[in-house]
């Protein structure tokens, strides 16, 4: 089967999932190229798959041939996509590691993207959102992630509330400071929820005053400071050694 009429139902349903307001009315995202595909599948969240025609599929899963125009229509990439999957939202489930990393107010897509994948390649699986950090489902979100959205625990909170609930379970909670903290490499907390804040402004004052200890980088003093995706992998490398 091929659908090749932008007015079909269900390639008009799909393309309003590029928006924010109809994914979360949904709880369906879109994801674009077969490893994302793939890692969708074995996570058991791929729902549907639209390949573009032509393409030879070895993926063990039911899909409809679409034309080039719809594909392009639906994808944000500069080069068309072999195939899009369509995929559900990702249920959070409770801490269960000794390791956090929460995320205050971050902004750029790219940034919590490699900051996910980051997160997994030390270790840490449970990461904490404040409410107005950029959207996981967002594409470019989803596309830095390189597939690591499906193996990590995300949830969306109140950063305050949920600090404090670690507090009460003995989790050290670590900020940054670069003034008054201590060289990262001198420490090794057993059970640690790292806070990393806003490209611009950091953690907010009112977030920051809950840390029980700030961390920061040694690092030549001609630079004043790095991104928040490379800090945030630098610390959690060093607090995985």
């Amino acid at each position: 089967m091929i659908i090749t009429s932008l007015d079909n139902n269900k390639i008009k349903k799909y393309l309003k999932l590029k928006t924010k307001k109809y994914r979360d009315q949904e709880r369906l995202f879109l994801i674009e190229g077969e490893h994302l595909v793939k890692e969708a599948l074995k996570s058991n969240k791929l729902i549907d798959l639209l390949v573009l025609e032509g393409v030879e599929v070895t993926i063990d899963f039911p899909y409809t041939y679409i034309t080039s125009e719809i594909i392009k229509k639906l994808s944000s990439l500069e080069s068309l996509p072999k195939m899009i999957g369509v995929v559900k939202y990702i249920d959070s489930k409770d801490i269960e590691s000794d390791k956090v990393l929460i995320l205050d107010n971050i902004q750029d897509p790219g940034n919590l993207g490699t900051i996910i994948r980051s997160s997994l390649a030390f270790n840490v699986k449970d990461i904490i959102l404040s409410l107005d950090c950029v959207d996981i489902y967002n594409e470019k979100v989803i596309r830095s992630t390189q597939g690591m959205l499906f193996k990590v625990n995300i949830i969306k909170s109140d950063l305050k509330k949920i600090i404090l609930e670690l507090k009460e379970k003995d989790y050290v909670i670590l900020g940054t400071n670069v003034r008054e903290g201590i060289d990262v490499r001198e420490i090794n907390p057993s059970k640690f929820a790292l806070i990393m804040g806003n490209e611009g402004q950091g953690v907010r004052p009112e977030v920051s005053m809950l840390c029980d200890k700030n961390l920061y980088i040694k690092m030549n003093k001609k630079v004043e400071s790095l991104n928040v995706g490379v800090a945030t992998s630098i610390l959690l490398y060093e607090l995985n050694r």
